[in-house]
């Protein structure tokens, strides 16, 4: 029995759509020489890592519309789409408001701002009136995150996949060594 795998590539590429075929059947088709790159639907090293890069980035930022962004960055830096969004959902309803509070503690610290603290109920008319206080160092403190998890995820991934590659290489290696 094989052992877990860490980059399933063939696997993986079994469930993703043909690139030509995917933008042509989609309403993507009138977007057609925008989109087609075809690093956007591709399993390799450059287009993973930085969709991973793209993902953790846009999950950090705190904007409605985090995925059309992902989309655009993975349309001008010609990453793998469905990864990028993969990587979009480390931020949803759950993790989003301790990601917030964290990035907008480390963007007052940053700053040297003094935090404000979180009131009990938490209403949408709170928020408004505290909006002017609260976006900078949210916006500092996001920024900053995304910037160096993404790096850290963009570097593991290429960590990763460089390690997968020398192992195949010493099995071939191995294999030829028997003959």
């Amino acid at each position: 029995m094989k052992g877990l795998q860490f980059m399933p590539r063939k696997t993986v590429r079994r469930f993703m759509p043909d690139v030509k075929a995917f933008i042509e059947n989609s309403a993507l088709g009138r977007f057609k020489t925008t989109v087609n790159n075809s690093n956007l639907l591709n399993i390799n090293r450059h287009s993973v890592s930085l969709a991973v890069y793209i993902g953790i980035f846009c999950a950090f930022m705190p904007i409605p519309g985090q995925t059309v962004l992902a989309l655009l960055m993975c349309c001008w830096l010609g990453a793998n789409l469905p990864i990028a969004a993969i990587f979009i959902w480390i931020s949803n309803p759950i993790t989003m408001p301790p990601m917030f509070y964290v990035t907008y503690r480390l963007g007052s610290t940053l700053l040297g701002t003094k935090p404000i603290a979180l009131d009990a109920s938490f209403s949408l008319d709170w928020l408004m009136e505290l909006s002017n206080q609260i976006f900078l160092p949210l916006i500092v403190g996001s920024v900053l995150s995304g910037i160096t998890l993404a790096t850290l995820g963009y570097l593991l991934v290429l960590q990763l996949w460089r390690w997968k590659v020398v192992q195949k290489w010493e099995k071939r290696r191995d294999i030829r060594r028997d003959l």
